[in-house]
Formats: C-alpha cells, structure tokens, sequence
C-alpha cells in the first residue's frame, strides 16, 4: 500500500534506498530528509548536502568526491580489533597484521592517511608493481610495518626490494610465478643481501562472484604444488631455506559467502603445515584479500553483499589457523590480510547534480484531435477515453497492437509525421494511464511492472560512469544511489541515471530493491524543482573506482576534497582539483599552445575573407582559451 506524501518520513526513505542495511553505522538521514555522515566512535556527524552547498559557496564544483579520513580509521580500528579479539578468544599465539593494498586506491592523500591511521597497528602496505614499491618505501615509516611484494616482478623490482632492507624496511618478496624464484636468488648473489622471501600457494579452493577467477586452478598466479617442492628444494641448495618466512594465498576480491572463505583458509593452512614438514619453517601467512562489504544491503544474496560480519571473519581464520596448526603440531603463525576494500570504500561519496530529465509519461494529452485524423490516431484516442480498470489485459494487448501498427505505418509513408506525433503523444498517455489502473491489481501484476518500466524517467546526470564508476559499467557491480536531501519527502517518480558521455552505457540502472532484495532497473526520485538543484550521492565508492576510471569523451578526474570531523564542525583537509580541458587533452597528446595557434591561424584566414571581424576573432580565442583550462563537466552558471 502506498504511502501519502504527507504520511512520508525520513524512515520510509531510510527503507525505500536501504540507508539502514549498507549504511551501517556511518550513514544516516537527520529530520530535515538529510543525509548524514558520522563517525561512531566519537559520534561526530555531518549533514551531506548542507556540506555539498558550502563547498560549492568556496569554489569546488560537482561532481564532487567527498573523502572523510575518519571513517578510514574507523575501519582500520574496527578490522584491528576484530583479529585482536579473536586472537584473545581463542588464545591463538601469533600476531595480526593488516596490510593496505595500493591498487584498491594509490590517491597520495589517501596513502598518507592510511599509514598514518595504522601506525598503532603496524599496518603495512602490498603493492603489486615496481611503481607502487616505490610508492610504499617512500611512505611507508611505520616502524615493524610489512611492504608485501606481489604482482609480475622483473630484476629492477627485486633489486629494489631487496635493497629496501638496507633502509630498515621489512620487506618480503612473493614468489608468485616458479621464475621469479631464480631472479630473487641472482639478485642475492649479488646484492649480497638474504632474501626475504614468500611463496603464493595456487589454491584448488575458487570462491563464486565477479573476481572469482583471481583464484582456482587456473588463477594467473599462484605456484603448484609441483613448484613448491622444486622450490623448497632450491631454497636447500642455496643454503636460504630459513629466508622463506611467508605463506601467501588469495581466494578473490569480495567474497559474498563466508564458506568460500573457510575452504580457502583451510587449504591455505594445510600448504603452510606441509611446508614445515618439508623443513621449510615460515613464520607468516597472509590470506590475501576477500572481505568484503554490503554495497546492497542484502546480506549475501547477491555478489554486491556479504552473509557475514568482520568479526565472523576474523574468528574464522584465527580459529582455522589454528586448529590444522595444532593438528600438525606447527607453531602458530603471525598473521596478514590484504584488506583493501573493505578499509576504504565507506570512506568516499560521489555527488552530482542532475541536470534535466526526460519524461515519456502523460497525465494529460498536449494534441487537438479531430475527423481529420487518420483511423489509427482516432481508434487510439478512443482507447485512451475508454480505459478500464477491469479490462487492463485487453487494453493492454490492444495498446501493443497500435504501437507496432504506429511504427510499421510510418515507416512504410502511410502516416505524416503530424499523425506520427498525435499517435504518439496518445501512446504515452495511454501507457501512463493504463499504468495507475493496473498499480495494486492483483490480476495485471506482470503488466504494472512492463508499464513501469516503460515509463521510466532518464535523469541526465553531471558525471561521467567511465571515470567515476567504472565497475558499474565494466563488471556490473552495484553502488548504493540515493538523493543526498529531501528525504522527508515521497519521492514521486522512477529513473535511470544516464550520464554525460554519449555511449549508451553511460547509465546507472540497476539497483536494490529494498523490499525484495533483488535488483530493479530503477531508481526512485523526486520531481525536480527550478530553483533547487538536485543532487544525488553514490556510496561506498573509495575502492578501485578512482585509478580504473579512464577518460570516455574526454571527461576527466572530478573535483576531490578530505573531510575531517570535529567537535567545531568539519574542515577541508584537502582539495584535489579536477583535471582541466587541457590536462586530459594532454594525456592524449594535445599540445595547448599548437591548439591555440591552429584556432589563431584559422581566425587570420577567415579575417582576410571578411567571414570573421578582429572582434569576434579576439573573443573566440578568449572563449577557446578559457575552455581549455575549464572543468571537464558541466559547470553552474555564476
């Protein structure tokens, strides 16, 4: 049953968009239909959209990303403390560690903070290319904190890693493929420097999901049982058996379902047992990534969401550890994960404001009608005065009769483009119409939904899906939408979000349904207003979506600013401008000056034609210059 737009509250909204279920707690609606932002362990809050306008008043342009650093800690700390109590519950004799992985975000500021919030934990860094190992030796300080080598490695990357030591970095280089064994051991001999050294175990263990694929059999890394022993046996003959410190294994990137999790754990430790038993003694394992978060809300239903919490978690792989290493009599190791996404996705919100729509629904028809129109025109005009509640299946059928009859007749000449109009101005006005009969009739269900989604609004979007959110549209993955105010509101009307760039993928349209817990193609949204900008948030973006972005149309990297939290209100740590016209021409090799003097040269041509007066010429090379260094997107009037 619906709900009366006076009868609407702040918690029907928090249900309809599922605020509640991947809010968790550090995203909320405040009575003025707010989005709020909070920080639980110091209760410490802000209301979103007050925030986006303030930061519009300075300058800083939507589409907006909004980073808060405190919830990055939050999540440090909760992670953290999670293993800790594990490790306590069970009485389990290693250590945890967490280590950051730069590629689910290599923002500097981000990776300052990041090493910053783990200094208490000696949160470490992975890195999974020669640049990002050059990334953590420079930031990476933290007394005691691991640099985890993974990724395809050639001798520069080894030497410096290995050299990295001499600096008073704990770094350990992961064999990942058999070759890189023998790299490591040329580069000891001459170097002169013991390796330390981890070996990635190819698991049989695949989870399900988007990235399942990263383990299995077949996953692109990872050494077989064959290569361990060859391996071990290496290690032997060169005198370097004890340089061998790690077990590493990686079951994927966010894992819905907490049994694939255990299996891969089990495996895992089984391999690091049998590496004891070969005379090899690692001290470590690292069980890679998987945790994931609830981007939907459905408590692992979907790939987008997780059947468990942090804490079940750590107490899964602690207690597994644990129980094959006491089975083995193996001493337990200390402990690493490779916890990326679930660290930083909480932590940043992209904003932007919608900037027209497109409404194919009719409460009303905007054409006369008359004798004079065709047959076709005048029986659908007649459908439209005599539509039924209890006849909607017929109507129905007859409406989708007429639509193929409309498009066939048009595109054979027999119907004017003046008919084609009235016909379909009808149509909608049918389809709008037939729509509220068949709402909340048990007997036309199936059609309500084909109606609907018919009917659905494009809302047109200032951003760019390809640079902002590219996993929405490359593996499908599935963002928390929701508008960042008026939220006390019933909001009226379905969309799709089309964005900026003129590839029809540029679209969000698939969502959560809240009721169900599968997925719609819409999203539910309020009627626009002229003197107020609307404006949405996607949430939990801060994992991958910033690197993998890439620059469909030319549209480039958004407006970015750190938010810290505080007993006076908040604060722009930093801002991270935008690229300009003329810094993403550049990554294609665009030169502004040979841009400018192609415009200047063309302007004297035409002058000397008379097509173009030196005032106008002046003006267009203002226009053409002032673009260049402009934003990317769509920019408010001043």
């Amino acid at each position: 049953m619906e709900i009366n737009q006076s009868e609407w509250t702040v918690e029907n909204s928090a249900a309809l968009y599922g605020v509640d279920l991947w809010g968790t707690e550090y995203f909320s609606i405040n009575k003025e239909g707010n989005i709020d932002v909070r920080l639980p362990t110091s209760n410490e809050k802000i209301d979103l959209y007050k925030l986006t306008l303030d930061l519009q008043e300075r300058g800083i342009r939507t589409p907006l990303l909004v980073r808060f650093p405190g919830l990055i800690r939050e999540r440090v700390q909760l992670i953290s403390s999670c293993f800790n109590n594990s490790i306590s519950e069970y009485g389990y004799k290693g250590k945890y560690t967490g280590v950051f992985p730069i590629k689910v975000n290599q923002q500097r500021h981000l990776v300052e903070e990041i090493v910053e919030f783990g200094k208490f934990s000696r949160l470490g860094l992975e890195c999974g290319s020669k640049p990002e190992l050059l990334v953590a030796l420079a930031y990476l300080d933290t007394p005691g904190a691991y640099i985890i080598c993974n990724g395809f490695k050639d001798q520069e990357y080894i030497e410096t890693a290995l050299l990295s030591q001499k600096l008073g970095r704990n770094t350990i280089v992961v064999v990942d493929r058999a070759v890189e064994l023998d790299l490591i051991l040329a580069a000891s001999r001459k170097l002169q420097i013991r390796p330390r050294i981890g070996f990635r175990v190819k698991l049989h263990a695949q989870a399900t999901g988007k990235w399942n694929e990263s383990s299995g059999a077949k996953s692109k890394f990872g050494l077989t049982p064959t290569e361990m022993v060859s391996g071990i046996r290496k290690l032997q003959e060169a005198d370097l058996i004890d340089t061998l410190e790690l077990v590493h294994f990686h079951v994927g990137s966010q894992i819905s379902s907490i049994q694939s999790i255990k299996l891969s754990i089990k495996e895992g430790a089984r391999y690091y047992t049998e590496l004891h038993g070969l005379g090899a003694k690692p001290s470590i394992i690292d069980v890679g990534g998987g945790l994931g978060i609830d981007y939907d809300g459905s408590s692992g239903k979907s790939d987008s969401s997780t059947n468990y919490s942090e804490q079940e978690y750590a107490n899964d792989v602690v207690s597994i550890i644990q129980s094959i290493c006491d089975e083995k009599k193996v001493p337990h190791p200390d402990i690493i994960s490779e916890s990326g996404r679930s660290l930083v996705a909480h932590s940043s919100v992209l904003i932007f404001d919608v900037l027209g729509i497109n409404d194919v629904s009719r409460k009303s028809i905007y054409h006369d009608f008359s004798d004079k129109d065709t047959r076709l025109v005048l029986d659908l005009y007649d459908l439209w005065q005599n539509l039924k509640r209890d006849s909607v299946n017929e109507h129905y059928n007859d409406l989708l009769e007429i639509k193929r009859d409309i498009q066939q007749l048009f595109a054979y000449g027999v119907l004017s483009l003046e008919q084609r109009a009235k016909a379909d101005d009808l149509y909608w006005a049918c389809a709008s119409k037939l729509c509220d009969l068949a709402r909340n009739n048990d007997e036309a269900g199936d059609i309500y939904w084909e109606l609907e989604k018919e009917l659905c609004d494009t809302y047109f979007c200032n951003f760019s899906v390809f640079q902002s959110l590219p996993d929405s549209w490359a593996v499908g993955q599935i963002f928390p939408v929701a508008p960042i105010h008026r939220l006390n509101e019933r909001p009226s009307r379905r969309a799709t979000l089309a964005d900026l760039t003129c590839d029809s993928d540029g679209k969000l349209d698939c969502f959560i349904d809240t009721d169900t817990e599968e997925t719609q193609k819409y999203l539910e949204v309020h009627e626009l207003k002229s003197d107020e900008p609307y404006l949405l948030g996607v949430f939990l973006a801060g994992a991958y979506q910033e690197t993998l972005g890439d620059l469909h149309n030319l549209f480039g990297d958004t407006d970015a600013v750190h938010i810290t939290l505080g007993n006076d209100g908040y604060a722009v740590e930093h801002f991270v401008q935008g690229d300009s016209v003329r810094e993403v021409l550049s990554y294609v090799q665009y030169s502004k000056s040979e841009m400018l003097e192609r415009i200047r040269k063309g302007s004297e041509s035409s002058i000397q034609k008379g097509t173009l007066s030196r005032a106008d010429a002046r003006l267009l090379l203002k226009v053409y210059e002032e673009g260049l260094d402009g934003y990317t997107y769509l920019e408010q009037e001043e």
